[in-house]
């Protein structure tokens, strides 16, 4: 029987240099409702769904009566960056390299699926891509598992056998919570001793530095 291999990749703060604008677009989506928090806040809040972002920022006991046109805000507010949004340094041929090295890449994104088509297309690696999966496939975003594990699904391989790939405190938290190791980067803000502490089994500085140290990482080799 054949096993599946499976890097699990999040996009925003990984893959792309969007963390910011996804910052400056909430911070001034809450702004327009009367909500205003420092934006230092609200970036330690990104690499979650807007479902667990608004909770995390405004508290569960909150009238929720202005979560969809904060959210419609956000949404609108962070299309206006699109035209700028880049690669990091070293993204894309990290994924081929994954998948010259047997490992079948999924990205694992809290994107929308319209604006992780805009996350693609400025990636531009669709040939290494073995599936995606959105916000719009799970019922709860990171730092819940459902996302992990759906991309494990989608991949159709078991958790032993894949390795997520995220920027953020969440994305560590959510793969812990699939019992999948989880390779970390601190381009969406987070050092490493913050990811250590969330349980990321490595650390690098960004998607370049970990495509340097392929061979020495989870990554170098897919397990049998």
């Amino acid at each position: 029987m054949t096993t599946t291999a499976a890097a699990l990749f999040d996009v925003d703060g990984t893959l792309l240099d969007t963390t910011y604008f996804h910052a400056l677009a909430w911070w001034e989506a809450l702004w327009q409702y009367d909500r205003t928090l420092p934006v230092a806040r609200v970036h330690r809040a990104i690499g979650m769904g807007s479902d667990q972002l608004l909770d995390h920022l405004l508290g569960t006991e909150r009238d929720h009566g202005d979560d969809e046109g904060i959210t419609a805000a956000h949404a609108a507010l962070y299309a206006r960056f699109w035209p700028h949004i880049q690669p990091l340094p070293g993204a894309a041929d990290l994924l081929r390299a994954c998948a010259d090295r047997g490992w079948a890449v999924v990205l694992a994104s809290s994107a929308s699926e319209r604006e992780l088509a805009v996350l693609r297309r400025a990636l531009d690696a669709d040939e290494a891509i073995t599936a995606v999966t959105s916000a719009d496939d799970v019922e709860a975003t990171k730092p819940a598992p459902d996302l992990v594990r759906a991309a494990l699904d989608r991949a159709g391989a078991e958790p032993e056998h894949a390795v997520f790939i995220g920027d953020t405190v969440w994305d560590v938290t959510a793969a812990g919570r699939a019992r999948v190791p989880c390779v970390a980067v601190e381009s969406g803000g987070f050092d490493t001793r913050e990811l250590l502490g969330a349980g990321a089994a490595e650390v690098h500085r960004d998607t370049a530095e970990l495509l340097a140290d392929l061979d020495r990482s989870l990554l170098g080799r897919p397990p049998a």
